[in-house]
Order: structure tokens, then sequence, then C-alpha cells
């Protein structure tokens, strides 16, 4: 029965989640914001291909090739630039705004009882080392 009731509410949160994601809104919000941190470069390394532009070639590869590394935010970057456009170009769309307010306080509520449970077994653990050491120390008073 558990397993199905976490079956359930993960099932509701990508429901959810891709309601929102594929909101037609918000995809065009998306796209400008990939324009902003990506497609700039891909349109200028074609520009700069074609009528062969070097310095426009050098510079679109460098900001790709950073792209393209590990460690770069620009996902996270793109996704939160277009959340603000979102809210900048339709501040009256409360369907996908009220459901990206729910993710954020689902997933706010979801860490903080983790760290409630965490919490509450650090102090189980300390109580647990506090009752060893004074059975030790009535040990050794007692010899």
């Amino acid at each position: 029965m558990e397993k199905e009731k976490k079956k359930s509410k993960m099932k509701l949160f990508f429901m959810n989640l891709a309601k929102f994601i594929f909101n037609p809104r918000f995809i065009f919000c998306f796209g400008l914001a990939w324009l902003l941190t990506n497609g700039w470069s891909y349109i200028m390394l074609g520009i700069g291909t074609y009528y062969k532009i070097g310095w426009m070639i050098k510079v679109s590869s460098a900001y790709l090739a950073f792209l393209w590394l590990p460690i770069s935010p620009e996902k996270i970057v793109t996704f939160a630039i277009s959340i603000l456009f979102l809210k900048l170009f339709f501040p009256k769309d409360k369907k996908t705004l009220g459901l990206l307010i729910d993710l954020y306080n689902k997933a706010k509520n979801s860490f903080k009882r983790k760290k409630q449970v965490k919490n509450d077994l650090n102090k189980k653990e300390s109580e647990k080392v506090n009752e060893t050491n004074k059975e030790k120390s009535n040990n050794n008073d007692n010899s």
C-alpha cells in the first residue's frame, strides 16, 4: 500500500511538472531565455562560419566549449531566466505561476522534513552516547 501511495505521489508530481514545462507561455519564455544564454553563440558560429569571420568563430566556439563543460551552470540559469520572463511577460497567468509556487512549497516542505528526520536521528544518537558515557563513568566510580 505504501509503495502505491509513493507511486501515486510521484506520478502527480511529474504530471504537474509536465503541465508547467509544456505550457505554451513557458515554452515561449524558455525559448527566449535559451536564445539569451545559448542561442546567440550558435547563431554567431553559423554566421562566422558562413562568412568566414574569424573572431566570430573564436568567440562563439569558446563560449560553446564552456557550455558543454559539466561545471557549466547554463541549464539552471536558462531555467531561472525563463521563470523570470514568465513572471515578467505573463503576470496574470495564475495557473502556471500557481503551479510553480505549489512545486516550490512541496520541495521546501520535503527538505524541512528530511532535515527534521536528520536532526531527530542525531539527537537520538547523542542521547545514546550520553547514556553510554554515564554507564562507563558509573562503572569507573564503582571500581
